[in-house]
């Protein structure tokens, strides 16, 4: 079973960047198909970006399309959030996922990270 643990949150200003990254063990991460979700206090969790297994194939929330990019390094088992163009409303807890699903972007994750708090100020 595959397990994700996300860095590279942190406190940032408004128009600033971040990159996050998710780095993956007890499993080659090749073989899932990933996924950046957030959650912002009092919010439900809500979806941002997702790759397909080769990482040729990318999918994006609208509200982040042409800010972020996430992308992955099977060989290092990592998948990454670039997010540029920070606003105050990207701020949250981001969270990396996994899915066995052979649709993309899958309709379901079956493992999640722990989480990283990214706080972006005015």
């Amino acid at each position: 079973q595959v397990q994700l643990v996300e860095s590279g949150g942190a406190p940032v200003q408004a128009g600033g960047s971040l990159r996050l990254s998710c780095a993956a063990s007890g499993d080659t991460l090749s073989s899932y198909a990933m996924g950046w979700f957030r959650q912002a206090p009092g919010k439900e969790r809500e979806f941002v970006a997702a790759i397909n297994r080769r990482g040729v194939r990318t999918y994006y929330a609208d509200s982040v399309k042409g800010r972020f990019t996430i992308s992955r390094d099977n060989a290092k088992n990592t998948v990454y959030l670039q997010m540029n163009s920070l606003k105050p409303e990207d701020t949250a807890i981001y969270y990396c996922a996994a899915s066995n699903s052979l649709v993309v972007p899958p309709p379901t994750y079956n493992h999640w990270g722990q989480g990283t708090q990214v706080t972006v100020s005015s």
